[in-house]
């Protein structure tokens, strides 16, 4: 690995500007809207989805991705503007907009991509699919015999289930549960009454059917490499009859509804906040309906009731002449056709702890990275496994966000208590949409005794830290592992993340007084080398912009990387701005949401922004400082958004070793802001554009170039 000799891609000529006059960085020109942002995000998932050069079935997982992504943003953020609607009080975001013009906006740029991501199914995905043997049908395209084998498998495997709802003045308008799939029926009975009945169709159905062939069976998604698969609501649809006997079925049309799922708890009035939380999960089901999507075809009278019971608006209801509810293709993604998937890959062992050598003695022996999805995340899993037997071990503290389901991290921390360890587990209870996981996993550490605490009021702990004490010879040793993602070996397969294991005193301090205030209580806000949030985060990012500027000042050399999910915070993007303005180079990477403004003159001339949306989901926040040739990396959990800066414990730490610094540096922030293939750049008027190779240029996919065989961004020679 060469030393930090080498120049950077966004590098200036070593000489400073004069300031210009300090532009008013509170109007709201400067800002982008953090919902269009959002917005412009998922559109890039969508670019994915049609991009040509993607594998098929990982363009129909994009597009699944899309439309799922969709179904959380209308849950939380847009339920959350219209309670800011209802409420007419909110200060308004550094862009000026308010809650209803912010509605408006949504809806005029949701309404286009929407329509795209419909074609892209209909006109692209679908039939590409078809042509390789995948056949997505209507039941009305299906066979005489195929419909009789199908209704014959309605009636013993799927009929029992059902439970048709009447809407009449003996029964009350159904509620109806948030994203489930719905029929609304309109049946006719021998007098000529017309009835209306709601048909929900149980998320325990597959969404996609396998037509059964000859002597076949019916059911589930096979992974058989040609399939035909029917949409179970056509299946369910073709046999209302049964359902409904003795009365004509006039109309089947699906719909669907998205409710509020934004919870709200008030701790300091909770006696037991596990219950609590537990009681407040399932009101999530009964949230106030904000979206209804319905069919082309749905006839209006039938529009006209359900958006009359639910309560909503017109501009609320979105008509789709796709199948509702995408994210469902997701199920096409088990289909045995590797040919139509990325190729795939083992990730590699860190060649550190490829031997049988105890964790403890390679940690001892030197600090170590791991880069994941490419470096394998079972270190860590051993690292917790040998924690829970080695006899010389005394105590294990871990935090937990999402863990996922069959954790061996939880198992492994059972185990050590098992073993009479003591241990102390902070789960996370907040963690949305992972909160009634969250709540089994807290139960089951409570009932193996691992002491369980759950934050600290008010905030959710998001910080990644686990560490292990160690009795040894010399006396106590501190075992730590950080991270910027979370302890789970699923999502370490596909989200790129950065682990970091040291056993430096310093290091093991912090986190030993971290997790002290996080357990029982605390007034200290400094640490010896870790930065916490919520007391100092924003401060210490905002002294080191500064500082770059006083170094660019006297050597003309100023330059900053920053890696994150979302850039939102004002008071950082206008420090960013004055950075700019004083000649400092600016390269973000910014995988969603910016509410920068890049390449404004006068203001931001020189601070680019790009995004990389890819194979695996850019998820590593890493904050770089030339720092006048004294360079600075800062790894951790927080991106540079109010909420992680003041309303979550949060940890940023420094990689200070040079070799790993400008490993980390050179291979994997400067390979993914140079990357030309995946990556797409920020212009001033908050428009995002494919980034295009300077001819002559090589091209350069930064997640693909580190699949290839023997390639490896870390330095075998420390181990």
């Amino acid at each position: 690995m060469s030393p930090s000799t080498k120049s950077h891609p966004s590098e200036a000529p070593a000489a400073s500007r004069s300031r210009s006059p300090k532009p008013d960085f509170g109007h709201p020109t400067y800002y982008i809207n953090r919902e269009l942002a959002w917005l412009a995000f998922n559109e890039r998932v969508l670019e994915e989805a049609e991009d040509a050069k993607n594998r098929l079935l990982e363009r129909v997982k994009f597009l699944s991705i899309f439309a799922s992504n969709l179904d959380e943003f209308f849950m939380v953020r847009v339920s959350g503007l219209l309670r800011q609607m209802e409420t007419g009080v909110v200060a308004p975001p550094p862009d000026g907009m308010t809650p209803s013009e912010q509605m408006a906006a949504i809806r005029d740029r949701l309404e286009p991509v929407l329509e795209r991501s419909r074609a892209c199914w209909l006109e692209d995905l679908e039939p590409k699919l078809r042509n390789e043997g995948v056949v997505i049908l209507r039941h009305e395209e299906l066979d005489a015999r195929e419909r009789r084998d199908l209704r014959s498998y309605f009636e013993s495997e799927i009929f029992p289930i059902l439970t048709p709802l009447a809407f009449d003045p003996r029964h009350p308008f159904p509620h109806i549960s948030s994203l489930s799939l719905n029929l609304a029926v309109m049946v006719k009975d021998e007098a000529g009454n017309e009835r209306f009945a709601r048909l929900k169709v149980p998320a325990s159905l597959p969404r996609l059917l396998a037509v059964p062939s000859g002597s076949g069976q019916a059911g589930g998604l096979r992974r058989a490499a040609r399939s035909r698969l029917v949409w179970m609501e056509d299946v369910v649809a073709a046999n209302l009859d049964l359902l409904f006997p003795g009365l004509e079925v006039m109309q089947a049309s699906p719909f669907r509804v998205t409710r509020d799922a934004d919870l709200d708890i008030e701790e300091d009035e909770a006696g037991d906040l596990l219950t609590a939380m537990a009681e407040v999960v399932e009101q999530r089901y009964f949230g106030s309906a904000i979206r209804l999507e319905v069919s082309e075809h749905t006839p209006t009278r039938i529009r006209d009731v359900l958006i009359h019971n639910l309560g909503l608006q017109p501009y609320q209801v979105f008509i789709s002449r796709a199948p509702i509810g995408l994210a469902g293709l997701f199920e096409l993604l088990a289909i045995d056709r590797p040919d139509l998937k990325d190729t795939p890959f083992q990730p590699a062992v860190h060649p550190a702890f490829a031997g049988d050598e105890s964790i403890f003695s390679v940690v001892k022996r030197c600090d170590v990275v791991l880069f994941h999805p490419y470096d394998s995340f079972q270190p860590v899993v051993r690292f917790l496994e040998e924690a829970a037997s080695d006899p010389d071990v005394v105590a294990i503290k871990q935090t937990l966000y999402r863990v996922g389901a069959n954790s061996p991290i939880v198992r492994a921390l059972m185990q050590a208590r098992q073993n009479g360890k003591q241990v102390s587990a902070l789960v996370e209870l907040k963690a949305r949409f992972d909160e009634e996981r969250n709540i089994v996993w807290a139960r089951a550490l409570e009932q193996a005794g691992v002491h369980v605490v759950y934050g600290v009021v008010g905030l959710k702990t998001h910080a990644k830290i686990c560490l292990v004490v160690r009795r040894e010879e010399e006396g106590v040793r501190r075992y730590v592992h950080l991270g910027t993602g979370n302890y789970n070996p699923i999502t370490a397969k596909i989200y790129t993340d950065i682990g970091f294991f040291t056993d430096d005193p310093d290091v093991g301090k912090d986190v030993s007084d971290l997790f002290n205030a996080l357990t029982g209580y605390s007034a200290k806000h400094e640490y010896r080398k870790l930065i916490v949030a919520p007391h100092g985060m924003r401060d210490a990012i905002l002294s080191r912009i500064e500082r770059e500027v006083a170094c660019h000042v006297e050597s003309g050399d100023g330059y900053m990387a920053f890696k994150m999910n979302a850039l939102v915070d004002k008071r950082c993007i206008e420090a960013l701005y004055e950075a700019s303005q004083a000649g400092v180079q600016i390269d973000l990477q910014v995988r969603g949401i910016c509410c920068l403004r890049p390449e404004v003159p006068g203001v931001s001339d020189s601070i680019r922004v790009i995004s990389v949306v890819g194979r695996f989901l850019e998820h590593a926040r890493m904050y770089y400082f030339r720092n006048g040739g004294d360079e600075e990396l800062l790894l951790g959990s927080a991106d540079l958004m109010p909420r992680n800066l003041d309303g979550r414990v949060e940890t940023l730490f420094p990689l200070e070793a040079p070799e790993l610094l400008a490993a980390l540096r050179d291979d994997v922030l400067q390979r993914l802001i140079a990357d030309n293939e995946k990556a797409r750049r920020l212009r001033a008027d908050g428009r995002y554009e494919r980034v295009r190779r300077r001819a002559g240029e090589p091209a350069l996919d930064c997640q693909q170039r580190l699949l290839q065989p023997g390639a490896s961004w870390h330095l075998d020679e420390l181990t």
